[in-house]
């Protein structure tokens, strides 16, 4: 998906023209399809890095005699910050819907939070420390 998708504004376009014609009483289910046609949007794009990612993982595998990244790898958290994302959308949709600007800020600081400390356990200092707090635990 580009920054700048001509398909998805006429998507978005369009949406605004039928809000214009049939009124607030229909801005839930109007807004609720055109973020449906964003998320698949995102899905399918999402869906080919992943693939192309998977691909490059496997063709590095084969020229090399190493396994490829462990559980802790750079895949692991690409994933998981893409799927944050992705669930983003319609959290918040929800936050903003229900409690406004203060509710969509809490949902990003929320978002944020949750994707800083799933990436720091590949910091190498954190890696460190979670040696020496397992040395306590023996």
């Amino acid at each position: 998906m580009e920054a700048f998708d001509p398909e998805l504004k006429k998507e978005l376009d369009a949406t605004l023209q039928a809000r214009r014609e049939l009124g607030t009483e229909y801005e839930p289910a109007l807004v609720e399809s055109f973020l449906g046609k964003v998320e698949q949007r995102i899905d399918g794009t999402v869906d080919r890095r992943v693939r192309r990612q998977l691909a490059e993982q496997q063709m590095s595998a084969a020229r090399s005699s190493r396994s490829p990244a462990g559980p802790e790898g750079f895949g692991e958290r690409f994933g998981f910050g893409i799927i944050s994302l992705i669930l983003a959308v319609p959290l918040s949709a929800i936050a903003s819907g229900t409690a406004g600007v203060k509710g969509l800020i809490v949902c990003w600081l929320g978002i944020v939070a949750v994707n800083t400390v799933h990436s720091s356990h590949g910091w190498p200092w954190a890696a460190r420390r979670r040696r020496r707090e397992s040395d306590w635990e023996d």
